[in-house]
């Protein structure tokens, strides 16, 4: 009984957040599309002819995965948190939390809206890139599961914020402080073999490069990391955040205040 009712929470949930993402579409997937459109022009199209080739590939080739991987990041977390929070800020989280549903099936089933809208605007950017060059996925369980597990970290990582968050400003400190400078040298624009040997090392403790490098993998061949390593980095961040949030709604916190 009790499996059932969180199954139907969780349905319930996804079908809320796949709603909203929907019927918002104009804020939810037209603003990264025009973005990404914008960064493969200035960059790929306009940059990338002084540059030329990197590893091997056209410089808009090379860049393009990163660049489905930044919108994936930013479009998970950002569905999440402005989605919990907004739960919070019109006081009907309450309602979710003394409900038959479990702690974990509502982390879930937000993280499920969070995967939902990642994936819509990474394959809104993919079509907009191949527009721009070439695209042929190497290893397709490589790509598709990676850009899962990315996604379900950063909908995690975003429903930390939300949990914290006493106001809409706090929902955008992290991105614009935090997960913007991350990604910009996660290894999106370049491949961290031009940096020199401190900076390389430096660049090895930023978690994107791991996901972004893995994903580019999946689609080039290409990568500047061990793939395997990038799987271990990726899960433990996967259950480190999916534990912090079970103990944060266990606890209360941000919500029984």
């Amino acid at each position: 009984m009790n499996l059932r009712l969180n199954w139907i929470g969780f349905k319930t949930l996804l079908r809320k957040e796949v709603i909203r993402v929907v019927r918002i579409w104009i804020q939810t997937i037209v603003p990264p599309a025009i973005t990404m459109t914008l960064y493969f022009i200035i960059f790929g199209n306009l940059i990338g002819r002084r540059i030329g080739t990197m590893d091997g590939f056209d410089y808009m080739q090379y860049i393009a995965p990163g660049l489905i991987m930044m919108s994936v990041i930013t479009n998970s977390y950002g569905n999440v948190v402005s989605s919990f929070f907004g739960a919070k800020f019109g006081k009907h989280v309450e309602e979710m939390v003394v409900s038959p549903m479990s702690n974990a099936t509502i982390i879930i089933g937000h993280v499920a809206g969070g995967i939902t809208r990642g994936l819509f605007v990474g394959i809104m950017v993919t079509i907009i890139a191949l527009g721009f060059t070439d695209l042929s996925i190497a290893h397709p369980l490589i790509t598709f599961s990676m850009v899962i597990l990315t996604s379900i970290v950063f909908s995690l990582l975003g429903f930390v914020n939300a949990v914290f968050a006493n106001k809409f400003d706090d929902i955008s400190i992290i991105p614009t402080f935090v997960l913007t400078p991350l990604t910009y040298l996660g290894g999106v624009f370049y491949s961290i073999s031009l940096l020199p040997e401190f900076w390389q090392t430096v660049s090895l403790g930023n978690p994107i490069l791991y996901m972004v490098n893995a994903f580019r993998y999946g689609i080039l061949g290409v990568s500047d990391i061990s793939i395997g390593y990038a799987y271990m980095i990726v899960t433990v961040f996967v259950v480190g955040l999916f534990s912090l949030n079970l103990v944060l709604l266990n606890r209360g916190v941000g919500i029984r205040q």
